[in-house]
């Protein structure tokens, strides 16, 4: 049986710019604004370009598709991407419209799947790793994650 082991925890700041409902679901841009990372072997922020492209269908689930650059806190750029599904609660839907309250993990059903790529050879061992994550939504808005490897 695997196992899931704590890798690191992320925090996303961003703003939302709501395109609206279109032929698959009701589209939302979440542009990274400021973020970071912590864990025993990954520390740092996000830097340049990021975001969130949320597609909410009529079942109530989000489909997440994140891209966004870390930079670690001895200079390595990681590249990180990640789907997910995300339950818009009344809370979930309130946070994305800047409402100053949170979620705590667990609340709804938020999981993503970050694929980490790097040619840094001190972080070469994250091009190899699955990684799963619970998240949450945070007042900002922004959205905490708990990053797991999977290990056998």
């Amino acid at each position: 049986m695997p196992t899931l082991t704590p890798e690191l925890t992320f925090r996303a700041h961003f703003n939302v710019d709501d395109i609206g409902p279109g032929s698959f679901g009701i589209r939302q841009v979440a542009t990274i604004t400021s973020g970071e990372f912590s864990g025993d072997r990954l520390n740092g922020t996000t830097v340049g370009a990021g975001g969130d492209w949320l597609l909410i269908g009529q079942d109530g689930f989000g489909r997440l598709d994140v891209r966004a650059t870390l930079k670690t806190n001895d200079g390595a750029n990681i590249y990180v991407q990640y789907n997910g599904f995300l339950q818009v609660t009344e809370a979930i839907a309130n946070i994305l419209g800047g409402a100053n309250e949170s979620t705590e993990f667990g609340d709804q059903y938020f999981f993503v799947n970050p694929r980490m790529e790097t040619g840094d050879e001190r972080y070469a061992w994250v091009n190899q790793t699955l990684f799963l994550g619970q998240g949450r939504a945070v007042a900002g808005p922004a959205v905490e994650y708990l990053i797991y490897r999977v290990d056998n």
